[in-house]
């Protein structure tokens, strides 16, 4: 289980806009990665709607937002059209990155077991070392909570 201080796994993705995304290229400032279990859902639309309405705050820290699902990039590209998000959305339908960062974990709704996402955001420092870490996240005022925790890390 990664903690906060551990080395961030670096990663590459396949991104919404047919892009690719490589947390080792991002130095310089803070990167905010936050996992998300499905595209077009009622929490996950919410979170990365809060995420897209800060970006301006978090790029001003010196920030780059990453969310990452299992979802496709084409799934992401829709999600990101129907909802005018701004943020960049990984896709990991391997669910590599979902496991190196310890967030693909078993589940329970209603008695029955499953794997899934953990709601979980990271925060990694220009040093590539994690300064935060939020799992089991809830939605409301979450964004705001990251952008404090960026902008104590821009000082």
């Amino acid at each position: 289980m990664l903690a906060e201080g551990d080395k961030a796994p670096d990663f590459e993705l396949a991104t919404d806009g047919n892009e690719h995304i490589k947390l080792s290229k991002l130095k310089g400032g803070p990167v905010v990665i936050f996992f998300y279990p499905k595209d077009d859902t009622s929490g996950c639309t919410k979170e990365a709607i809060a995420f897209s309405g800060l970006k301006k705050d978090f790029e001003a820290a010196g920030a780059t937002i990453i969310g990452i699902s299992p979802d496709s990039a084409a799934s992401h590209d829709r999600f990101k059209a129907k909802h005018d998000l701004t943020v960049t959305l990984g896709a990991d339908p391997d669910k590599t990155v979902l496991n190196d960062y310890g967030v693909w974990v078993e589940k329970s709704m209603y008695g029955r077991k499953y794997m899934g996402v953990e709601r979980s955001t990271f925060v990694i420092g220009a040093d590539g070392k994690i300064t935060n870490i939020w799992r089991k996240v809830r939605v409301p005022g979450h964004a705001e909570k990251v952008l404090d925790a960026v902008k104590e890390l821009a000082g």
